[in-house]
């Protein structure tokens, strides 16, 4: 396979994720004031986002296999128009619990769409240059993050809700005719048949695994529970995706978008200058470090009282996350078979949505009966148990008998 890293299929997924990502940030900070408007509480208001990432935390394992077995293409294309049918349903519903319930089912699909996308792009990296691939890919949602929510909030309250759901209606049809622009991957029928059966045997880990027999072999076992350590992490984002604005109107610091924005461009620029360069550097090397600062992110933001603290809680914060995924999928995929790679993806997943669900719906009822701050330390709290796992769980799941690729 040759190293060319930037080729037309590479650029178009790339639009594919920004517009994903342009619509699912501008839902995702302003359905707290939505339900807040309809006379709901703050905790209450983070089980919306909950709710949607436990949903696709525990179907992503399984969501995760279907485009191994009939492409991640057709998932991609499928996923889209189910998300703007999703999307047109929000304009409509006034009852909390019955949006609780589609959004339940918008997180299914949600995790299909990642898993797909995930794996999508992993193909057409070349090998050498996986990490850096992936760096770049993601700045794709870094850039969408920085500017979507201030977009939707400002169309929120200018426009209203509806409004604001028949934009993202837009975009997600928009998405679809992106992804059907993708050349096929499905894989033919004779070498599914051929390798799945013995890269399922194979996926279990280490023997001590393998004896707990535990239920459902597509699932890759060993990934998600490694993976847990980004989980540590991801219950702050969670926190910080619903409730930053918010806190941010707290400390009345204008715009309320300013946390996603200064976070958004520290994860830029860590994936512009070592982020290219983490194939060469080590994916673990990068990796432990992107797992610890994180936690210094929350415990600033814990403490702060206005703008210049929050923009440097924000970008400690997004200086450490932005170069966790990368360098941990990286270093997954060393360690996953090709044909393996939307089952992979959906274990990571499972792992950072339990995360993001349980930070969004815990940190809610925290700033609720305690406030914010308290909410904050206790997610830095959690955070800074990512290191000490991940060295512990990539030893006995077996992660280090494999070599990473020689850059």
């Amino acid at each position: 396979m040759s190293d060319r890293l930037f080729t037309p299929r590479f650029f178009i997924m790339c639009g594919y994720s920004f517009t994903v990502f342009v619509s699912v940030f501008q839902l995702l900070p302003t359905a707290p004031f939505h339900i807040l408007d309809l006379g709901q509480t703050m905790a209450e208001a983070g089980l919306f986002l909950g709710c949607l990432t436990y949903s696709s935390a525990f179907s992503a394992p399984f969501t995760g296999h279907v485009g191994d077995r009939i492409g991640q293409r057709r998932v991609l294309i499928g996923v889209s128009l189910i998300l703007a049918v999703c999307s047109a349903s929000y304009a409509f519903i006034t009852n909390y619990r019955l949006m609780l319930t589609v959004v339940v089912i918008h997180g299914l699909f949600w995790s299909a769409l990642l898993s797909a996308s995930g794996a999508y792009m992993t193909a057409t990296i070349p090998a050498r240059r996986r990490a850096e691939g992936l760096s770049y890919w993601g700045l794709a949602s870094v850039i969408s993050v920085g500017a979507a929510p201030a977009i939707g909030l400002k169309v929120y309250r200018v426009g209203g809700w509806e409004t604001l759901c028949w934009e993202l209606v837009g975009l997600n049809l928009l998405m679809a005719v992106i992804a059907w622009r993708l050349p096929d991957d499905a894989p033919s029928p004779s070498a599914s048949a051929a390798q799945v059966p013995a890269e399922l045997h194979g996926s279990q880990g280490p023997r001590w695994l393998r004896a707990l027999n535990l239920p459902h072999p597509l699932i890759e076992w060993r990934v998600l529970f490694l993976a847990i350590a980004m989980m540590l992490i991801s219950f702050g984002y969670g926190g910080l995706t619903s409730f930053a604005a918010l806190f941010a109107e707290h400390l009345q610091v204008t715009p309320g978008s300013l946390f996603y924005t200064a976070m958004a461009l520290a994860i830029l620029l860590g994936r512009l200058t070592i982020g290219r360069t983490l194939d060469r550097i080590g994916h673990r090397r990068v990796l432990l470090p992107a797992l610890a600062v994180p936690a210094l992110g929350l415990l600033i933001l814990s403490m702060a009282q206005g703008r210049a603290s929050l923009i440097t809680a924000a970008v400690v914060f997004g200086s450490g996350f932005g170069l966790m995924y990368p360098s941990f999928t990286a270093y997954v995929m060393a360690h996953v078979s090709p044909r393996r790679r939307g089952a992979a993806f959906g274990a990571i997943l499972a792992a950072f949505d339990t995360g993001v669900g349980s930070g969004s719906s815990a940190m809610g009822w925290l700033i609720h009966a305690h406030g914010f701050r308290t909410a904050f330390g206790v997610a830095s709290a959690v955070a800074i148990l990512a290191v000490p796992y991940f060295v512990v769980a990539e030893r006995r799941l077996g992660f280090t008998t494999v070599q990473e690729p020689a850059p």
